[in-house]
C-alpha cells in the first residue's frame, strides 16, 4: 500500500506569490509565526504532546494542532490558556 501524497504541499507558497502583502501584514505574519514556533518549542522542551497540553490548558487538541500548523490564528484567550499551561507569559 503506497503512501498518500499530500496535495497541500506548496499551495501556500504558490498562493503567496500571487498575493501582494503590505509591509505591515508581512511583519504581523512573521510575528505570529514566531509566537507559534516558540509555543511548539516550549511544548516539546517540556516533553508534552498536544493531547497533554490540551488537558493542561483546557484547549481542545485539534485547536492546538491547527494553531501549530498555522491553519488558525489563536484568539487571545486561547493563547493565554496555552501559555499558562506552559508556564509562560506575554511580555510587552
Amino acid at each position: 500500500m503506497g503512501k498518500k501524497k499530500d496535495t497541500n504541499i506548496g499551495k501556500w507558497d504558490n498562493l503567496r506569490k500571487t498575493i501582494s502583502f503590505t509591509e505591515e501584514e508581512e511583519e504581523e505574519m512573521q510575528q505570529e509565526m514566531l509566537i507559534i514556533q516558540k509555543i511548539i518549542d516550549k511544548r516539546k522542551s517540556k516533553n508534552l504532546t498536544q493531547a497533554e497540553l490540551s488537558r493542561k490548558s483546557g484547549v481542545k487538541q485539534p485547536v492546538i494542532a491547527r494553531i501549530e500548523k498555522g491553519v488558525n490564528s489563536p484568539q487571545l484567550n486561547t493563547l493565554i490558556k496555552i501559555l499558562n499551561a506552559l508556564d509562560c507569559k506575554i511580555k510587552i
